[in-house]
């Protein structure tokens, strides 16, 4: 039965067999020393020089008995400093080429995409390794906390309609209905309003959202990940201490190294945003030279609307002047519904972001749930008739009863850079995109054969410069 390496102190005296990296390798005269590595850290070998060639990264099995470090050898960096293992027999499951680039270090000043193609190679860094355990922790603390409040996971399709919702969508070729095409979700934010006139009244998933937006240092490019969730019957402000709870809590358990600069997140509205810090996600931080500090607030009473452009994404009829804040299903602050007809641009919309540290990492709001404001906010954004059929399946539901509802959906992966001051998201997600939308080791996107092509009834045609 396999050990892992840090189980080893507990078998001092002991035959054990190990399996892992070869992390190190120190040569002592007739003496060798290894360094396997595994899942669970480091554990020294002492072997002889007549095991064969041995180099770093090779995978080995191993069997020996674990004894005792001298106390002048006691290693007091590692968590099994205080053992060896006297190697019985070594066998060399599988070679390793030499490394493209070193693990050793931070990995902070390698070209990134020599790493992203190699990203194998660089999930085995120490500090990528913790990253993405981190992740883990983290998703597994989340599920354990809303199961515990009556939260149900949901699961919301993939493959799923176009719709204008603010940015441009990844569209899929349909085989089945050639010439039609499915649109990956920008978010699960239709389904999970639809789940609230299910009855569910509080949901969440762990969802994969899809972009096709310019990448930038805290945005992938292509995909990412948030926590989604959605409840009825709430206010906004049971929204925000729920969030609070949640992350407050998590702050405490997953990162004990950092200090939160407020213990009650303090409450900004936009306004007061832009006057005293000159932005919408202010950096609290008492010092923000301190990595260790997180600095949590709300932003709230964002305008409803802003001014359309002819590039606005929403652009629809021409004759339209204004454009959603934050996406088209927001509500307006009930105070501020009769703006609607009279002075758009001064409604407020319920809406709240979620900054840590200078950075938006989560945001939501109070949603429209009145289908005869949910079709003012249509007109008011000029949506063509065509336009709002593409959301007919949502007025059709809310005309079955649908309750008053809202939610946030903070960002995975923009939290965890946030927290940890990773200077990238791509530096707490397994295997990212680059910064020109090429995908980490599969070299995609790439050409599709002309036999996929011929079963969507598609032709590429190339267009001449």
């Amino acid at each position: 039965m396999r050990t892992l390496a840090k189980d080893c102190v507990k078998e001092a005296g002991h035959d054990v067999l190990v399996q892992g990296w070869v992390h190190s390798r120190r040569d002592h005269g007739k003496i060798m020393f290894l360094d396997l590595r595994d899942r669970s850290g480091l554990v020294q070998l002492v072997c002889s020089k007549d095991v064969g060639d041995i180099g770093p990264q090779d995978v080995i099995e191993v069997t020996g008995l674990v004894k005792n470090r001298p106390e002048a050898m006691v290693n007091k960096k590692i968590p099994t400093g205080t053992v060896e293992i006297e190697v019985g027999k070594l066998t060399v499951l599988s070679k390793a080429k030499e490394l493209p680039f070193p693990i050793d270090t931070d990995g902070y000043d390698i070209n990134e995409e020599v790493r992203a193609k190699y990203r194998y190679v660089d999930l085995r860094r120490k500090r990528m390794t913790q990253n993405m355990r981190l992740r883990s922790r983290m998703t597994t603390f989340i599920r354990n906390f809303l199961s515990e409040r009556d939260f149900t996971e949901i699961e919301t399709p993939i493959l799923t309609k176009t719709t204008p919702e603010g940015a441009r969508d990844f569209v899929v070729p349909s085989r089945l209905q050639k010439g039609k095409f499915y649109a990956l979700p920008q978010s699960p934010q239709q389904y999970k309003q639809l789940l609230m006139v299910a009855g569910f009244e509080r949901y969440f998933q762990i969802a994969r959202c899809f972009r096709d937006e310019d990448p930038r240092k805290d945005r992938a490019y292509g995909e990412f990940t948030q926590l989604d969730m959605e409840m009825s019957f709430v206010t906004q402000e049971d929204i925000l201490q729920l969030t609070e709870e949640l992350f407050t809590k998590l702050v405490a358990q997953l990162f004990p190294g950092k200090h939160m600069t407020h213990s009650l997140w303090p409450r900004i509205t936009q306004k007061e945003a832009l006057a005293k810090y000159g932005s919408e996600k202010p950096d609290l931080r008492s010092n923000k030279e301190d990595a260790d500090e997180l600095a949590f607030c709300w932003v709230i009473d964002y305008p409803l609307f802003a001014k359309q452009t002819k590039e606005d994404f929403y652009h629809g009829s021409g004759s339209a002047k204004f454009a959603p804040s934050h996406h088209m299903f927001t509500a307006p602050h009930p105070d501020d519904i009769t703006l609607l007809d009279s002075d758009p641009l001064h409604a407020r919309g319920l809406q709240h972001d979620m900054v840590l540290n200078g950075y938006e990492v989560g945001g939501g709001s109070i949603r429209i749930h009145q289908p005869e404001i949910q079709e003012k906010v249509f007109d008011l954004i000029g949506f063509t008739g065509q336009q709002k059929k593409q959301f007919s399946h949502m007025l059709t539901a809310f005309s079955y009863g649908v309750p008053p509802h809202g939610g946030i959906a903070p960002g995975i992966d923009r939290f965890l850079m946030a927290a940890l001051g990773e200077p990238s998201v791509r530096e707490v997600i397994a295997f990212p995109t680059s910064a020109s939308g090429q995908a980490s080791v599969m070299e995609a996107p790439s050409d599709a054969s002309s036999e996929q092509l011929a079963q969507l009834g598609i032709t590429v045609t190339t267009r001449k410069k």
